[in-house]
Parts: structure tokens; C-alpha cells; sequence
């Protein structure tokens, strides 16, 4: 596939379209940009080595950071990623980051962005034997959520509890 801005429009059009809350969609349409290439250092390779990577969302008013895609570097494999955004991304600021930063799906990378957070979709899930998690809350905001969470946690020491969204697609 030949990378455009188009086809990356299409792209991320082709995921929302598998998330089946609006809440999310509606909060992504509004944060997502035109596409547009940023030259970004790959801190991996040779000295100076950079990647284009093409900017789709843009968070930088509430977190500072966008969601990329780049097909080099961590990708194909991992072409989404989170990065720094604003007007004065220079030096360390336009790097790719770290590999926990860059995700096989755009719905993925959005997920463990800080624009994420602005949305009531939380939950504290129980881990199950085997890994199973099972939802015990309702859906919160983030930050009241991490407090549920620790106050569960420190009542059931044996167990184990995690924050989530409890938005599932089909991606």
C-alpha cells in the first residue's frame, strides 16, 4: 500500500468504523488532523538516522503528544505511535520514543494515549485465573478510576486488579 494522506485517512476511517462507541469516535473525528510528514529521529540506528512519519492526531493542546504512523523504524510491524506534538518539537522531542510507544493499530495506540484519558471509559477489571479479566465497576473517568482501583487493591492484597477502557471493537 503506498502511503498517502488519503490512505491513512482511510485507514483510520476503516477502524472507526469497527469501534462501536460513539463516545469514542466522536472524541477521535475531533482530535484528528490532516496528515502531515515529520521528519523524526530513529534513536536505534546510526547517529542522525530519521524516519518520516506522518502526524493523524493531534492531542498537543491537553497532553502535548500526537499519534504517528511511520512504516519504518518500529514498523510494519508497529507503525502507530505516540509522540511529542506542539510547535517546538526539536532535539529529544522528535524522537520516535521507546518501542512501548508504538502499537500495531491506530485504535491500539490511541488507547494508551494521553487523549484516551479524557474519556469516561474506565474500568477496574479483576484478573481471573488463567488471565481472564472481569469487569468490577462501573465506567469512570481515569483518574477516579486509579483511586477505585487502589482502594479495591489494598482491601485484596492476594489479588491482582488493572485499569482498562471498556470499549471493545473489533479490530
Amino acid at each position: 500500500m503506498e502511503i498517502n494522506s488519503e490512505a491513512l485517512t482511510a485507514w483510520i476511517e476503516g477502524e472507526l468504523a469497527r469501534v462501536p462507541d460513539e463516545r469514542v469516535t466522536s472524541y477521535i473525528r475531533q482530535l484528528l488532523v490532516e496528515p502531515s510528514i515529520v521528519l523524526r529521529s530513529w534513536d536505534y540506528g546510526e547517529p542522525g538516522q530519521q524516519y518520516l512519519c506522518w502526524t493523524v492526531l493531534d492531542d498537543t493542546p491537553h497532553s502535548d503528544t500526537c499519534i504517528a504512523y511511520c512504516a519504518s523504524g518500529f514498523g510494519p510491524r508497529c507503525p502507530w505511535g505516540l509522540v511529542w506534538g506542539g510547535d517546538d518539537i526539536s532535539g529529544s522531542r522528535t524522537s520516535m520514543g521507546m518501542d512501548s510507544g508504538w502499537f500495531a493499530t491506530f485504535m491500539e495506540a490511541f488507547f494508551d494515549s494521553f487523549a484516551a484519558t479524557a474519556l469516561p471509559i474506565w474500568r477496574v477489571f479483576k484478573e481471573q485465573p488463567g488471565g481472564l479479566m472481569t469487569p468490577i465497576t462501573e465506567e469512570g473517568e481515569w483518574n477516579a478510576t486509579w483511586r477505585q482501583r487502589d482502594v479495591i487493591q489494598a482491601g485484596d492484597p492476594a489479588s491482582r486488579y488493572h485499569v482498562d477502557h471498556s470499549v471493545r471493537s473489533n479490530i
